[in-house]
């Protein structure tokens, strides 16, 4: 029984996520899951962070919350889909967020490797290497 479907979206990547989205919506129908949609927001250097203006990591939070209702709304999961938030290096909070909720699955998209990906990894991989659930690696589909 898989009852938590973790699916990380990229807000900058939308289209990759709404296919994951799909696939999870989908599964969640079959197994009466739970969806959590989640985005990492990644954490600047202090010194980066001291030159910001005041406020502007709390907006960014906060667009990014309002972003995944909307990706959540246009999906047609937004009665019953959670919307999580965390700061940090996106594969880490996506492991540490997997385990502290409990999720059975995770749904992650994936975009075709560029030069960058085999010198550093994508963070798709590393959840694939690390997780200790099922993992569902998806490519942006027309579903």
């Amino acid at each position: 029984m898989i009852e938590t479907i973790l699916v990380p979206i990229d807000i900058s990547e939308t289209e990759a996520g709404a296919t994951a989205l799909k696939l999870a919506r989908d599964l969640a129908k079959t197994y009466g899951s739970k969806i959590v949609l989640l985005n990492v927001v990644e954490q600047l250097p202090g010194y980066v962070a001291s030159q910001l203006p005041a406020g502007l990591e709390e907006k960014t939070r906060t667009d990014a919350v309002n972003r995944l209702q909307e990706i959540a709304r246009e999906n047609e999961v937004a009665e019953t889909a959670q919307t999580v938030v965390r700061q940090g290096h996106p594969s880490t909070e996506i492991l540490e967020h997997a385990k502290e909720s409990g999720a059975e699955m995770i749904v992650i998209a994936s975009h075709d490797p560029g030069l960058a990906d085999y010198f550093l990894g994508s963070v798709a991989a590393r959840v694939v290497r690390h997780a200790h659930c099922s993992v569902l690696v998806t490519r942006k589909l027309d579903l």
